[in-house]
C-alpha cells in the first residue's frame, strides 16, 4: 500500500519552473535558423521573377509563429513588372524580409530608383507584394525629372509614378 501511495504522489503535475523549462527546449527544437554568405534570393510570384535581392549576409528564422530572413548589405533589390522587365531598383544598409506577408523592409540610407527616373531617398521603406505599394513613415525625398518633393508618410507603387505624401514640407518660389 504504501508503494502505490508513493508511485501516485510522484505523478504528480509539474511545477511552473519545470513546465517552463520544458517549454523553453520545446520552442528551441522547433526554431530553425540557418546563415548565408553572399545572397541572391529570387521570389516568385505565378512563376514568373517578381524580386531578386541581393547581400552580403542573411540569417532566416524559421519558426511556427515567425518566419523572416535578415540580411545585411549592402542589399540590392531589384522589382520586376509583369513583364519580365526591371521596374524599380533600391539600395540599402540592410533588409528584413517576411515570409508570411510578402513583405520586405528596407532600413538604413535607402535609395529607390525606377526606370522613369523617378528616385527615393529615405531611412527606412516597407514594399508590400500583395499591394505592390511601398510605403514610409519616416522623412522622405523624392526627385523626378520635374520637380523633387519631401516629407513624413509616404505610399505610391513600386514605379513611383504616383505618390502621397501626407505631411509635406519644402519651399516653393513664386515668381
Amino acid at each position: 500500500m504504501f508503494i502505490a501511495v508513493l508511485l501516485l504522489s510522484s505523478c504528480s503535475e509539474l511545477s511552473e519552473y519545470d513546465a517552463q523549462q520544458v517549454q523553453s527546449y520545446l520552442n528551441d527544437s522547433l526554431t530553425t535558423t540557418t546563415e548565408s554568405w553572399d545572397v541572391e534570393m529570387m521570389l516568385m510570384n505565378n512563376g514568373r521573377s517578381r524580386v531578386l535581392i541581393e547581400g552580403s549576409y542573411a540569417i532566416s528564422y524559421q519558426m511556427p509563429e515567425r518566419k523572416e530572413t535578415h540580411i545585411d548589405g549592402p542589399v540590392y533589390v531589384q522589382l520586376f513588372d509583369s513583364t519580365g522587365a526591371i521596374e524599380t531598383e533600391a539600395w540599402s544598409k540592410r533588409a528584413i524580409y517576411y515570409d508570411s506577408r510578402s513583405e520586405f523592409e528596407l532600413f538604413d540610407s535607402v535609395r529607390v530608383h525606377t526606370q522613369s527616373d523617378n528616385r527615393l531617398y529615405s531611412d527606412f521603406l516597407k514594399w508590400s507584394d500583395a499591394t505592390d505599394q511601398i510605403t514610409s513613415d519616416h522623412f522622405v525625398i523624392i526627385i523626378t525629372p520635374k520637380d523633387s518633393l519631401s516629407g513624413r508618410g509616404f505610399s505610391g507603387p513600386t514605379n513611383l509614378a504616383t505618390f502621397t505624401i501626407e505631411e509635406p514640407r519644402g519651399r516653393l518660389l513664386v515668381e
